[in-house]
């Protein structure tokens, strides 16, 4: 039997892999290579074309039920300026009890904390029935095409589909343990275009401006809250993020105005429904508009029963207190395994996601890694 799988060893292994969307940089053979002599089979499986091409990864220990899958990714976001960091971003440098890179947090770290959690359970014979994957993207932090949703439709069609599932997101604010999401709200993005006849501002007559109506528009969709939020979500909300006109001269009517606007919203709604509500709202202005409405995701919230049961058993215990469930913050690939099995998100801290320093304590990959022991252990008991 193979020695337990060191969770830091094996993030700065991950770490070291420039895997900034959508390149892998060699993380997932990194993963492999750690796999396989724990007994998982892996299948590699790229999606899409040219630059949009992804990889992804399917390991399975075992073939039978219970089935748990752990669900994650390798690719991160781009570094910024590294001149701004302590260390180069893709050293994966220790220093002072705290690992730095881009990934340690978001979320190599948790990828290498349920690796080691299943070596020890290897270790010590389990699970003596059933079985454990993992699903890892290499598109999470992109458009989320060709990554988690597609090799779903892969684990269906080939048998793989599991009984519950993890997503080892950083879910807490400030410590480890602190929080469980179990749910997340839906995400849609609204594009909005006003055509006007462009015109010399001195004969607004023979011209048509885009620019009030397009003003009103927005008012329209601004100026009451979607909702008050329920016992489950906070509430929903509507942010228009550009306004767009491209016209550098101070003389000239334009000849269109664009808009685009993010809603983030809770169970209160479907995105079909509010995409009925936003047209009928346009349509009071009584302009002619354009409006393209992508839907990211659904609302959603995972229904108490056995699997959060064991989460939040299995949380309080090594932590001492019970996690809070959550639903908070923006969307994850939770979204797309809701439709297949109950799934739930646990990881590190999130207070360096995204930034420059981005980093995880030594500490919080040894109290992970045993926390997923517990999960682990609980479940295949």
């Amino acid at each position: 039997m193979q020695n337990a799988t060191d969770p830091v060893a094996l993030t700065q292994a991950l770490v070291r892999c420039a895997s900034v969307t959508p390149q892998d940089a060699g993380a997932l053979d990194v993963l492999t290579a750690a796999l396989e002599p724990l007994g998982f089979t892996c299948t590699k499986l790229p999606y899409g074309e040219g630059l949009e091409r992804v990889p992804n990864l399917f390991a399975r220990l075992g073939s039978g039920a219970p089935h748990f899958c752990f669900a994650g990714h390798t690719d991160v976001v781009p570094v910024g300026s590294a001149a701004q960091w302590r260390f180069q971003p893709f050293e994966a440098r220790i220093a002072d009890g705290i690992l730095y890179g881009r990934g340690t947090a978001d979320m190599k770290g948790a990828v290498a904390c349920f690796v080691a959690a299943a070596s020890r359970l290897r270790a010590e014979g389990l699970p003596s029935k059933g079985s454990i994957s993992l699903l890892i993207t290499g598109d999470e932090e992109g458009p989320a095409r060709n990554g988690t949703r597609r090799v779903l439709e892969w684990m269906r069609a080939n048998n793989h589909v599991p009984d519950v599932a993890l997503v080892g997101e950083p879910t807490s604010p400030d410590r480890v343990g602190q929080a469980i999401k179990i749910g997340r709200r839906g995400s849609m993005t609204g594009r909005l275009l006003v055509r006007g006849v462009q015109g010399h501002v001195a004969y607004p007559h023979i011209a048509d401006n885009p620019l009030p109506k397009i003003v009103r528009m927005l008012a329209a969709l601004t100026e009451a809250p979607l909702d008050r939020g329920n016992e489950r979500f906070e509430a929903s909300n509507l942010e228009v993020t550009t306004v767009d006109v491209g016209n550098p001269a101070a003389n000239v009517i334009p000849a269109e105005a664009r808009a685009t606007f993010n809603i983030r919203f809770n169970d209160n709604h479907t995105s079909a429904a509010l995409e009925k509500w936003m047209r009928g709202r346009l349509d009071s202005v009584g302009a002619t508009y354009e409006l393209s409405v992508e839907v990211s995701g659904e609302a959603f919230v995972t229904k108490a029963g056995p699997f959060t049961d064991l989460l939040r058993t299995a949380i309080a215990a090594q932590f001492g207190t019970p996690p809070e469930f959550s639903t908070s913050g923006g969307t994850s690939d939770a979204r797309f395994i809701k439709d297949y099995c109950p799934v739930a998100e646990f990881g590190l801290v999130n207070r360096t996601i995204h930034k420059v320093d981005e980093h995880v304590a030594l500490a919080d990959l040894a109290v992970l890694t045993d926390a997923y022991t517990r999960i682990l252990r609980g479940y295949f008991a």
